[in-house]
């Protein structure tokens, strides 16, 4: 009955564009730096896909509030 979390359905769209990609890369480099201490070479924008995430459909889920309760958050 500790179940929090989020349920979403998004649409995705292929990041073509190898500037957007990379700055994308990096901004996730900022939002989680413990990944740049690690000893793991950064992969190459052409081995890996990058996607933008629409979201369509939001539900917070917080069982504390009782078995299968869910906040709907409506997106534009």
């Amino acid at each position: 009955m500790a179940i929090t979390g989020l349920s979403m359905g998004a649409h995705t769209h292929a990041v073509k564009d190898a500037h957007e990609a990379a700055a994308i890369m990096q901004r996730l480099l900022l939002k989680y730096p413990e990944y740049k201490s690690l000893d793991m070479p950064s992969p190459s924008l052409e081995d890996i896909a990058v996607f933008r995430v629409t979201p369509t459909v939001i539900s917070v889920l917080d069982y504390t509030k009782g078995f299968g309760h869910t906040d709907l958050v409506s997106c534009c």
